[in-house]
């Protein structure tokens, strides 16, 4: 997996820090949106011949990884809010 994170990129300089294949103005979400939308692989790097299938397949890992992080990041703030709204807390009455 290591290997394949190396061939993804986020600066802000770049198609608005949007996370692109290194060394390319091309985004992790239009190699998801063609593949999506019927385009296959050999295809796709026919027409950007800059790619090979590991961007794709980073491209791919990275949308994995990211959603997993993502339903982390709401686990952890609905257990933040389940905090803040426990009725047993009386400390916010003092303040």
């Amino acid at each position: 997996m290591n290997e394949l994170r190396a061939h993804i990129v986020v600066d802000p300089e770049i198609r608005f820090g949007k996370p692109c294949i290194k060394g390319t103005r091309i985004t992790v979400g239009d190699i998801l949106q063609w593949l999506s939308g019927g385009i296959t692989e050999q295809e796709i790097i026919e027409d950007y011949p800059e790619l090979q299938k590991a961007h794709i397949r980073a491209a791919l890992a990275f949308a994995a990884e990211r959603d997993t992080v993502i339903n982390e990041l709401i686990k952890a703030s609905e257990s933040s809010l389940n905090f803040w709204n426990n009725e047993d807390d009386k400390a916010w009455d003092n303040l």
